[in-house]
């Protein structure tokens, strides 16, 4: 049992986990870490040729890639240049920049404009060119043709070039190193199919295919866009906390105010935050009143007030008045950067699924070549027709593309955490997922997890008016946490305190003072010679009177009733086991309905009760907020934190509970659950589409454009799979 720790924490309970989570990317060893946006990655292959070039380095400690957000994070030797770690990306060709994390907030969507006017002008150019086909189609003269077909060219052959940038220049980075990737045989298929066309049309020939290459172009980029929108529909948590970050503020100094860089703000600066503008940093406020705006931080949608002295954190929403506050952490330090970069770890943290993708991947590149190699050679063979044979060659490279199976994984995990957040949840480990799925048995703990750490004063009514009078008066004097629970009930109920004389508190028993010359006392039931009860409370008593008793009780935490319903409901065992006496752990899970609990349980008892479940086979998610729980909660098969926990529970912790409520454990459950099957569900469809497609591609019975049709439909597919653990009602 562990009252709260940390009362005026407010936005990021777990950034102070960070360092200690458990699967975090960073090394045991020292080093600087270096952001790199790599735009032109797009599947599993990408992420480990990436991951595998940085750790042959000796001076790269760890390397993790994000593939939704098109970013990695390195953490390297503060000796090693990021120009050599950029040098290093490009010989094996990818692309990289380096990341300016001081415009987090920068939304704009540069990527899915320029692939929707590649779109168009591809689309205007195959139309028309489509409409001259038609002519040639239906029997145009030979002089006739042969000038539709240069109309064609001429359209044709520009809209290409510019249309399929994206590919070419994606295809020449790899080969150029010597690497193949996905748009090698996509390249080569425009080339190929623009190069016949042009010895066709230059030759007389009759037979042209601009409007082939036109096409299969448009529906590449649509494909890709289509993916491109998917990926920002189902955005991760981490973006949507960039989005909050702005990049100006407004800073007091002698001289007046100023408006800077967010980058140049200092820890002490004086910064202004307007109505309706997010704090900029962490900071103290100075001057001003208002309310903040929490909702997308912490899941809780009522506003809550700040005044001089209160917290604010990176991100939240000034809601009426102007603030002043005082810096205490600015840039990569604030609140709302470090859980940035914990849902970036978590998001891009590999469990078995991940692995087994990436291995598939890894042997995709020389399997398909052979495969594409073999279907050439036997059509050749069969045939004599080198046209026919190399457009079947195409196809089957085009068709077998693994992005669909790069995707299976990280498209989940993302849409996951990313739902979850907006719960009220936050992810800090991307294995825990995987890991809460399995779970069969919630144990909780008692005081701060199931109750509100603050006890209250019940059955007031049985006292009289001198009486409550006398006990506010003398739990007013002592900072036991009883007394101040007695006083703040008490003060509460609009009481007078008495006056009193002579106060003196003796530690370990309880307060004496004299009231109208009369001694009273309040405290243990030895030092008022009352008889003992398990009831938490103290006692009081006044002259020669009969001690009374004043009961406290813990107040169960919002939604708890709730949460131990739906769980029970379906299926899942409830333990509680708490530090409290037996009577005290006793009376919540009697209202809670709880019939396995535990009381007081000491730190290795509880360790050891997870113990005893895990040698029968039960997989635990463990719910705990204090110091006595961090054994518990790092030994738990899986386990969650609430936000008021103490910093070492949360750092031993997979989940953090944002906001005050209960009522998002259910819905994590549900979510784990829900992205372990969708991510079974895309490997199967992955799987069904290549034993489907391939041999198709292989008999001749699929051209290069329908081949580009099925394989964009295969990643739209998984995506929007992936998309569907968002839906769906709380377990």
């Amino acid at each position: 049992m562990s009252l709260a720790e940390n009362p005026g924490f407010a936005a990021c309970p777990g950034c102070v986990a960070l360092p200690a989570a458990r699967g975090a990317t960073s090394s045991d060893r020292a080093g600087e870490t270096l952001h790199l946006s790599l735009p032109a990655i797009y599947c599993a292959g990408c992420i480990a040729t990436v991951e595998r070039g940085l750790l042959a380095r000796d001076d790269v400690y760890a390397a993790r890639v994000n593939l939704n957000r098109k970013q990695v994070e390195i953490t390297h030797s503060p000796l090693t240049p990021p120009e050599a770690l950029i040098e290093l990306l490009t010989d094996l060709g990818i692309e990289a920049r380096l990341l300016d994390r001081d415009a987090l907030g920068d939304t704009r969507d540069v990527q899915g404009r320029a692939l929707l006017l590649r779109i168009a002008i591809a689309g205007f150019a195959m139309m028309n060119v489509m409409l001259m086909s038609v002519a040639i189609w239906s029997g145009a003269g030979d002089a006739t043709r042969t000038l539709f077909h240069w109309l064609s060219a001429a359209i044709s052959l520009p809209a290409v070039l510019f249309a399929a940038q994206p590919f070419f220049r994606n295809a020449w980075t790899a080969l150029r190193v010597g690497r193949l990737n996905m748009d090698v045989p996509i390249s080569l298929a425009l080339i190929l199919a623009s190069g016949m066309s042009l010895f066709e049309t230059a030759a007389g020939g009759h037979e042209a295919y601009f409007d082939a290459a036109l096409s299969l172009t448009f529906f590449l980029l649509c494909g890709r866009y289509l993916d491109h929108r998917c990926r920002s529909t189902a955005r991760s948590a981490a973006r949507e906390l960039a989005a909050l970050e702005v990049p100006r503020v407004i800073r007091e100094t002698p001289q007046g105010r100023e408006t800077v860089k967010l980058s140049e703000a200092q820890i002490g600066d004086h910064i202004v935050v307007l109505a309706g503008a997010r704090a900029p940093v962490d900071g103290t406020v100075i001057d001003g009143q208002s309310t903040l705006d929490r909702a997308i931080l912490t899941g809780e949608s009522l506003p809550v007030a700040a005044t001089s002295g209160s917290a604010v954190n990176a991100g939240e929403l000034n809601l009426s008045g102007p603030l002043v506050l005082r810096a205490t952490a600015v840039g990569a330090d604030t609140s709302l950067r470090r859980m940035v970069t914990m849902i970036d770890a978590a998001e891009s943290a590999r469990n078995r699924y991940t692995a087994l993708a990436d291995r598939a991947a890894q042997v995709y590149a020389p399997v398909v070549h052979l495969l594409s190699f073999a279907a050439f050679a036997g059509w050749f063979f069969a045939t004599g027709d080198a046209r026919f044979s190399l457009n079947i060659a195409i196809a089957t490279l085009i068709i077998t593309c693994p992005c669909a199976l790069g995707l299976a994984v990280p498209a989940v995990s993302t849409a996951a955490a990313g739902k979850l957040f907006r719960a009220g949840l936050l992810v800090k480990n991307g294995t825990a997922l995987e890991r809460i799925a399995e779970t069969d048995v919630v144990v909780f703990d008692k005081t701060g997890t199931l109750t509100e750490g603050q006890l209250e004063v019940a059955a007031l009514e049985t006292l009289d008016d001198t009486a409550k009078s006398v006990a506010l008066a003398l739990a007013q004097n002592s900072t036991h946490p009883v007394a101040q629970a007695l006083a703040i009930g008490l003060d509460k109920a609009a009481i007078t305190p008495a006056p009193l004389t002579d106060i003196v508190e003796i530690a370990g028993k309880g307060l004496r003072a004299n009231f109208g010359g009369q001694e009273v006392l309040l405290g243990s039931a030895t030092f008022t010679q009352a008889t003992p009860t398990e009831a938490p409370g103290a006692w009081l008593r006044i002259a020669q009177s009969a001690p009374v008793h004043l009961t406290l009780t813990a107040s169960l935490r919002d939604g708890a009733v709730e949460v131990v319903e739906t769980l029970r409901a379906k299926g899942t065992n409830i333990h509680l086991i708490s530090g409290d006496t037996p009577a005290a752990t006793q009376a919540v899970a009697n209202a809670l309905g709880i019939t396995r609990f535990q009381g007081e349980q000491s730190p290795a008892d509880k360790v050891a009760y997870l113990d005893a479940l895990a040698a029968q086979g039960r997989k635990v998610l463990m719910v705990g907020d204090g110091l006595n729980d961090t054994g518990a909660l790092a030994s738990a098969y899986a386990s969650v934190a609430p936000a008021a926990a103490a910093d070492a529970a949360r750092a031993a912790s997979d989940v953090v509970l944002l906001g005050r409520s209960l009522s998002p454990l259910p819905d994590l459950i549900h979510t784990s659950r829900s992205a372990k099957r969708r991510i079974l569900e895309n490997f199967a469809i992955a799987a069904g589409y290549n034993a489907i497609v391939i041999p198709l591609a292989v008999a001749g019975f699929v051209t290069p454009l329908l081949a580009a049709i099925a394989m964009s439909s295969s990643s739209i597919t998984v995506l929007l799979n992936a998309m569907r653990v968002t839906r769906g009602a709380k377990s």
